[in-house]
């Protein structure tokens, strides 16, 4: 058991951004059980006091994978004093933090999640554990998410009949990918993100809104600023109203213009700022800051370019 003292870090709010789905509620309160490769931690939190339960040779695996050497508050002090929404939506996830996943297991979550809810991924990726995976030494019913090699004994038909629908073509893909070599793993994880993006869509079944996912979860390029159905309403409803966007610009590109207009001063960690508005929206509700209102305060003038 070890207890560290953190500020920006709220275990309940990482759970449930959306962007893991092996980090579970325990049956004690304010503790999570959380799965990362061959990895298991359980972990409590009492304010700022949190509490791993590991042995202290796997801490700095832990440290890693919780980003705990990055400056979350830098983060939100850069924030556009202007941009009254995203102030509100970081404030309210204060505790967030991009984690550092595994890139594999990411590939596969994020093929899974196109066009589900959050809880149905969690249960197809808890079955691909159960069945494929290792089952962990530690007390309990835990198993890793499996490898290439070990998801690949699973078949088209077994992989619908785990309900994956049109995902488990993809996901038998790209497992043959990665065991052929074709999607090489050390070298993706060596690439920028630009570059990275440009691999990833170039596998079947992977767009850029998942390649986007991957790049921020399974590579941590935190730059990236992946856009599904909720942040493209948060882009349309908060930021779109004030923006003066051209009249001739195609529908296809608004998000895309949105986020450079209002995004491209956070260069460099965009996908926390993403994060925050993904949380906010999800969990704060329409009473918390009011329907569709702008991110902006009204003003006579032009907005400046962000």
């Amino acid at each position: 058991m070890i207890q560290k003292t953190l500020t920006s870090f709220d275990l309940k709010q990482i759970a449930d951004s959306g962007q893991c789905f092996r980090m579970l509620p325990a049956e004690e309160a304010n503790t999570y059980t959380v799965i990362s490769g061959p990895h298991f931690l359980k972990a409590a939190q009492d304010g700022q006091t949190v509490t791993f339960f590991c042995e202290p040779e796997e801490l700095p695996f832990w440290e890693r994978y919780f980003d705990l050497d990055t400056d979350y508050d830098a983060f939100r002090k850069a924030i556009n004093p202007r941009d009254a929404y995203l102030k509100r939506a970081a404030d309210f996830g204060q505790g967030v933090r991009i984690l550092r996943q595994d890139l594999w297991e990411m590939i596969i979550t994020f093929i899974i999640s196109q066009q589900q809810t959050i809880p149905s991924i969690r249960r197809r990726v808890e079955d691909l554990s159960h069945a494929y995976g290792s089952r962990l030494p530690v007390p309990g019913t835990f198993y890793s998410f499996p490898s290439p090699e070990q998801l690949s004994a699973a078949s088209l038909e077994d992989l619908l009949a785990m309900k994956l629908g049109y995902r488990a073509k993809y996901i038998k893909r790209a497992c043959e990918d990665a065991c052929s070599g074709r999607l090489d793993l050390s070298y993706l994880g060596s690439l920028s993100y630009e570059n990275a993006m440009d691999y990833l869509t170039g596998f079947y079944g992977i767009g850029e809104k998942v390649a986007n996912c991957i790049c921020l979860f399974g590579l941590h390029h935190i730059d990236a600023f992946p856009v599904d159905t909720w942040i493209r309403k948060i882009l349309m409803n908060r930021y779109a109203p004030k923006s003066r966007l051209p009249k001739d610009l195609p529908q296809s590109r608004v998000c895309e213009a949105l986020i450079q207009k209002h995004f491209s001063r956070y260069r460099g960690f965009a996908g926390v700022m993403q994060q925050y508005i993904f949380y906010y929206e999800r969990n704060a509700g329409e009473e918390l800051h009011g329907p569709s209102c702008p991110a902006f305060p009204p003003t006579t003038n032009t907005l400046p370019s962000s």
